[in-house]
């Protein structure tokens, strides 16, 4: 039996009970056991604890829980028990707990404001959720004020105050102009956190009226606007002007022009402040200063560095940002500001406090009678949390006693349960800043074994490798596992086994006698439980004969051999990929079992062929690259030119025939082998020879055919076998005759379609002048349908080579012929051809789609075909979509990118490369005819395997001591699967470069720092370190350090002394991440510091001069731009002036210049006619509203508030972004539902415009003295107005605004 780990008891209370909570019994999520299980409830789902709610929506206050049996729903409101009966406007959602409050129809929002808590309980106990506090949004409006007009000097400094009103939650500020235009801003123009306007210094250009101060509330989507503030700032000679007339000729004044000066902040005052921040928000710090010329600001922390990962600028660098902050940022942060004239400092202290977090929640506890456990609540906080303990809602110190429970600071040790002690603990954690509360029940059960895994389970397993034997379990208390080989077998041994906490039996290294069937047994003192599982060893396959590297001339032949030896037993399935993807569907391929032959080798074809030998178990591959060249040219004889026939002569005049005789010339010593007889159409006008006939050397005479009625030129030419240069002049002669018709016919003629009407186009080559035989040429054109009885429809046209059918239904066959016709009579009876009328997209999608996974990275989808009728049209082929939805091992769903590939003719196969291991993906297929593509299948989804991991991302060696080094790491950035364990290797190296022995460490893989003791002083050591899944070892990444001198003086051994070292400065870990025309390059740095670093990079290939590029400061980044789409690239990184000091070269490849796949829609008819529609709709709309406009009067406002100018916003439409019209009748009534925000009670951040003008009437907008919005209402409007200067609620949302900030 497998030995138990567990600490000894003789170590105290404490090592008893940790090794009783190891033991706890873990519920499987197995549906079929849970229904069985008596289970306390648990909170599956709640409201938030801060919870804003829209006072124009129903209120939903959200309450799930789950347990065995169901739970009933109770409620808390202020502390005290909330009747849901008595109040008609509130429900509970059958089955849940969740509050729906109807405010819509009646009632106010305020009414229901207070803390809430829900209560889930059932026999075995009560869960209670967060404490839920309910508060109805609020966009108060700005308090009535005057604003006098500011003058300044040009250079002053100046404020312009903004002070919005309170909101909850707070609003986002934003300044702009009359016109809607946001006000640009700048270095010494800037808006602060606190929404100021601050100017460093005022220049005439800021002279305007019109500065106003906006506030969005995005709850209600409410925006709200402040008095414009004027702004006028005077020049020195405007002042001058001013001052002096107003002053008496014997007074004398003059302005000086303001003087530069250092710089003084106006904002935080003085030299130094404090800020106090929480845990896990963003940290800003903010410093602007006034000065002339414009200060600069920069940042530093006076007792550390900035984070660099976490650190951002804000606001030209006036706002320092840290994001995820925590208690190593608190200290002391310093901003300066520096003009030409000085430099101040501003000190701001930073303390981060934390509200509670938890280091160890309370978990679920399953005990069988008569065990022990404990449940642990671990939170941390600043300051330090104070912890509560309720059991079932009840503060433990009044519920009733427990004998089994004993209460031990911030742990209840349970000792000796019985079923009486199920119930649920609550854990509250809280300090000042916030509190945390966890439900963790105790559950009591006495349950004998169960094994979960199916019986007689059949295991099929590669020789040599891991054999994984599954036994799930349950039972309380917790079983004992043992397994057993055969029927009279003993239990198995973990000297050779491995037996798994879960009861999976792993047999390290499996062999062929190994076979055999395993029988696991779960035993506790309720029960026995027994499972067989049967397990065979197959034989690995193996490639015995591999594809060899070949070289072959184009236009050649070219084989490749794969031979496969696998287990008699397994089925194995061979494919041919070239460069990783499936060969080109192209007759020139050939593939016969282990054979791979390429015909007709061109330059496309060159790349890696491989055979991939996949079975049901394991798939093996082996590769080789073909290289394609040029055949060897052979150098061409040169021949004597011979001398041209003489006597031609035409006898034999027929009706379209003639004799043609001649005398051979001398062959001037090479043999003649070919004669050349050229013939041409004769009209007067010269030109080239048109009509050519080759004849042996032997011949002397020619009878040449079916001619035209015409006159025309002939000449015989003497060629030598191969010539390819001039051949000798040419005997000529002319002669005249007359045929009285013709016999030759139209050609090509096809039946088509045009795009996607549905027609029939009949085409056909045109018969040239010389082959019409006669004046009058015209062309008959037939057509019928092929499966009906229909008789031929004919019409003849003339001049053309098209004809259009149009009336015809879709895609159907037709026969067509086109016969020629002149003056004289018919061409002979054409050959009748077939054409099709116009597709329409494919109307079934392939069905019984069907995904066998290959490997991690490769997978085969199979489907039936559709039937032809339904594709309505020409097959091309099928289209496979796929798309990963998640990575197995990541719990956030990333954005999706869905992948195409396109399978020509009429396969029902096709493979899927490229995958990512351990990966969820999801593939549908469409048959896709001449119009497009069909419906989709439905989806099938399916698993990729583990696969080996990445490399670690990164490896560094800290704190160093004399005996000890300290790693630390990062996980792969592409794990592949889940992380088994990490193995680390490392070995000394001594002055001479040797290595010593290799000593090999496995780490757990949830850890990310190792302390290695025990080492030699002052030795230097290198490290090899790689992760490792289920499908092996991944790429390992490699460092070395030393470890520190011997303190007593002992020379070091190898190495001098002082911390960690790097062997010699270098540049380590150059990566390129491309992109069409640019590409990021990215590199690590060890060395000295203060060093210039420079980019060189050239076309992969290239005999041009790589280029440099200098890098600013000494970062790691630089991007390179201007590069060529689709080129492979070498870069390398270097120091400047320090010669030989360069990284490895690093090869990248831009990605292909894209061409959009998707139709222009502006091109389109459709949405040219929806343009139209939407114009003319808007100009209906703009003629309505100017009437209405001009039917005089005011607006029809309220009569008080004629009686009183005080400021209100109005809200505008949500719909089309219009104002609102005032109506006493529909004051208290609420918004339309189309008006609301959405039901999840979430707003959109969305990014600022530049512009509200789109939302106003004019270019000056429509406001009132106080900047609220004048037109007509839609929505809900205030149920009590605002009177005098107090502050009261926006009337309604302004969706339109929206994305102006």
């Amino acid at each position: 039996m497998p030995k138990k780990k567990c600490l000894s008891a003789g170590r105290g209370p404490l090592i008893v009970f940790l090794c009783q909570m190891i033991s706890a019994v873990e519920v499987p999520l197995d549906p079929k056991l849970l229904e069985d299980l008596v289970q306390p409830p648990t909170i599956t789902q709640q409201s938030p604890k801060d919870y804003i709610i829209d006072p124009r929506e129903n209120i939903v206050i959200q309450c799930e829980a789950k347990g065995k049996p169901p739970p009933s729903f109770s409620w808390t409101r202020n502390g005290t028990h909330f009747d849901i009966d008595k109040d008609p406007l509130v429900t509970m959602n059958p089955g849940s707990g969740t509050l729906v409050i109807n405010i819509m129809s009646e009632g106010k929002a305020e009414t229901y404001e207070g803390v809430y808590q829900c209560t889930a309980r059932n026999e075995r106990g009560a869960a209670i959720s967060n404490n839920i506090v309910i508060r109805p949004s609020r966009s108060p409006l700005w308090t009535k004020e005057k604003l006098e007009p500011m003058i300044l000097r040009n250079g002053q400094p100046l404020v312009l105050p903004c002070r919005p009103p309170i909101g909850l939650p707070p609003p986002i500020i934003f300044w702009m102009d009359n016109s809607f235009q946001r006000l640009p801003q700048s270095e010494r123009v800037s808006q602060g956190l606190n929404g100021d306007l601050y100017f460093s210094n005022v220049l005439p250009e800021d002279t305007r009226e019109d500065y106003i101060c906006y506030a969005r509330f995005n709850h209600t989507q409410t925006i709200q606007q402040k008095q414009p503030i004027s702004v006028k700032v005077i020049s020195v000679d405007e002042l001058n002007d001013t001052i002096a007339a107003n002053l008496s000729d014997t007074e004398f004044y003059s302005a000086k022009p303001s003087r530069e000066r250092p710089p003084t902040f106006l904002t935080p005052e003085g030299n130094a402040s404090h800020k106090e921040e929480l845990r896990g928000n963003v940290l800003s710090l903010e410093c602007i200063a006034e000065g002339l010329p414009t200060p600069i600001i920069h940042w530093i922390k006076e007792d550390g560095t900035l984070p660099i990962n976490r650190t951002f600028y804000k606001n030209f660098r006036k706002t320092l940002q840290i994001i995820h902050v925590s208690e190593a940022d608190s200290g002391k942060y310093q901003c300066i500001a520096k003009n030409a004239l000085g430099v101040i400092h501003h000190t701001i202290s930073v303390t981060v406090k934390a509200a509670p977090y938890w280091i160890m929640a309370p978990r679920n506890l399953v005990l069988s009678p008569g065990e022990d456990g404990s449940l642990i609540c671990r939170p941390n906080g600043n300051p330090k949390p104070k912890i509560s303990w309720l059991t079932n809602g009840v503060p433990i110190e009044i519920a009733s006693d427990d004998p089994s429970r004993k209460i031990d600071g911030d742990t209840i040790i349970f000792s000796n349960v019985q079923e009486r002690s199920s119930a649920v603990y609550q854990c509250n954690a809280s300090n000042e800043y916030g509190y945390l509360l966890a439900n963790a029940f105790v559950n009591v059960l006495a349950e004998p074994p169960r094994i979960l895994t199916p019986a007689n389970t059949l295991y099929q397993v590669i020789a040599n490798r891991p054999a994984l034997l599954d036994c799930a379990f349950f039972g309380s208390p917790l079983p004992t596992v043992e397994w057993f080989k055969g029927a009279k077998g003993s239990a198995l041994r973990e000297d050779i086994y491995v037996l798994h906490e879960n009861g999976t039996l792993e047999i390290p290294v499996a062999q062929k006698d190994s076979t055999g069937t395993y029988t696991c047994v779960a035993r506790n003192k309720l029960g026995v439980a027994k499972n067989e599982a049967r397990l065979e060893i197959k034989d690995p396959t193996r490639i015995i004969k591999q594809p060899e590297y070949a070289v072959v001339q184009r236009g050649g032949t070219v084989s490749f051999e794969c031979k496969v030896k696998h287990d008699h037993t397994l089925i194995p399935t061979i494919m041919w990929l070239k460069d990783n993807r499936e060969l080109p569907d192209d007759r020139r391929f050939t593939v016969d079992k282990d054979h791979l032959e390429v015909a007709d080798v061109g330059d496309d074809d060159g790349g890696t062929y491989t055979c991939v030998a996949n079975t049901t178990l394991d798939n093996v591959s082996a590769s080789a690259v073909l290289s394609v060249v040029a055949p060897t040219p052979t150098p061409a004889p040169i021949y004597d030119v011979p001398n041209p026939p003489f006597d031609l002569e035409l006898t034999n005049h027929l009706n379209k025939s003639v004799q043609l005789s001649w005398t051979p010339g001398d062959d001037n010593n090479s043999p003649i082998t070919i004669l050349d007889i050229h013939f041409a159409h004769y009209s007067g006008i010269k030109g080239s020879w048109r009509h050519k006939i080759k004849l042996c050397a032997l011949s002397e005479s020619l009878q040449i055919k079916s001619v035209s009625h015409t006159s025309f030129l002939y000449g015989v030419c003497f060629f030598m076998l191969c010539l390819e240069r001039k051949v000798s002049s040419s005997s000529k002669d002319e002669y005249l005759w007359q045929f009285p018709t013709f016999d030759k016919i139209p050609t090509t003629v096809e039946g088509t379609r045009i795009g996607t009407l549905i027609i029939l186009v009949i085409t056909w080559k045109p018969l040239n002048g010389f082959e019409s035989n006669g004046p009058g040429l015209q062309y008959k054109v037939s057509w019928r349908q092929k499966d009906g009885d229909d008789e031929w429809t004919s019409v003849v046209v003339a001049n053309v080579s098209k004809y259009i059918v149009s009336g015809t239904p879709t895609f159907v066959p037709y026969l067509i012929k086109v016969q020629a016709l002149n003056d004289v009579g018919f061409a002979p009876e054409p050959a009748v051809v077939m054409g099709h009328s116009g597709e329409d997209l494919p109307m079934v999608a392939p069905g019984n789609v069907r995904v066998n996974v290959v490997n991690s990275t490769l997978a085969e989808v199979h489907w039936d075909p559709v039937p032809l009728k339904s594709i309505r049209g020409h097959l091309q082929g099928y289209r496979i979509y796929y798309w990963k939805a998640q990575s197995l091992s990541e719990r956030s769903k990333r954005h999706i990118e869905k992948k195409i590939l396109t399978f020509q003719g009429s396969k029902t196969h096709g493979m899927l490369p490229g995958l990512e291991p351990f990966s969820h993906y999801t593939v549908n297929v469409r048959v896709v005819n001449g119009k497009g593509e069909g419906p989709a299948s439905p989806d099938r989804v399916f698993n990729t395997p583990e696969g080996v991991p990445s490399a670690p991302s990164s490896l560094k060696v800290v704190n160093p001591t004399l005996d000890s080094l300290t790693l630390e790491w990062d996980p792969p950035s592409h794990p592949n699967g889940i992380l088994t364990e990490y193995t680390l290797k490392y070995q000394p190296i001594n002055s001479t470069h040797e290595l010593g022995p290799l000593v090999d460490l496995k780490i757990p893989a949830n850890k990310t720092r190792w302390i290695l003791k025990n080492l030699n002083f002052s030795t230097r050591y290198k490290f090899y370190f790689y992760a490792q899944t289920s499908a092996g070892s991944g790429s390992q990444i490699t460092e070395e350090a030393v470890t520190t001198v011997d303190e007593a003086g002992i020379p070091p051994p190898d190495v001098g002394a002082g911390k960690v070292q790097a062997v010699k400065p270098r540049i380590r870990d150059l990566t390129a991440a491309a992109a069409e025309t640019s590409a990021n390059i990215s590199w690590e740095y060890e060395g000295p510091e203060h060093v210039n670093f420079y980019v060189e990079y050239g076309v992969v290939g290239s005999k041009e001069e790589w280029r440099k590029k200098i890098v600013n400061g000494s970062g790691n980044f630089f991007g390179l731009k201007g590069l060529m789409p689709g080129t492979a690239y070498k870069v390398g990184i270097g120091a400047e002036g320090n010669s030989g000091f360069v990284s490895s070269e690093d090869v990248f490849e831009t990605g292909p210049a894209m061409a959009s796949r998707q139709v222009d829609i502006a091109t389109q008819g459709w949405f040219i006619g929806l343009m139209c529609a939407v114009a003319l709709l808007i100009l209906i709309l703009l003629i309505v509203c100017f009437i209405r406009r001009n039917k005089g009067g005011k607006y029809p406002v309220k009569e008080k508030e004629d009686a009183h100018a005080d400021p209100e916003i109005q809200p505008m439409k949500e719909d089309d972004g219009t104002f609102g019209e005032y109506s006493d009748a529909e004051d208290h009534k609420p918004l339309k539902k189309g008006s609301r925000t959405p039901s999840d009670r979430t707003v959109k951040k969305e990014d600022s415009d530049d512009s509200l003008v789109d939302y106003g009437e004019g270019v000056n907008g429509q406001f009132n003295e106080d900047g609220s919005f004048i037109g007509q209402y839609s929505g809900k409007k205030e149920k009590e107005p605002a009177e005098g200067n107090e502050s009261s609620e926006a009337p309604s949302p302004v969706n339109a605004m929206n994305s102006f900030v």
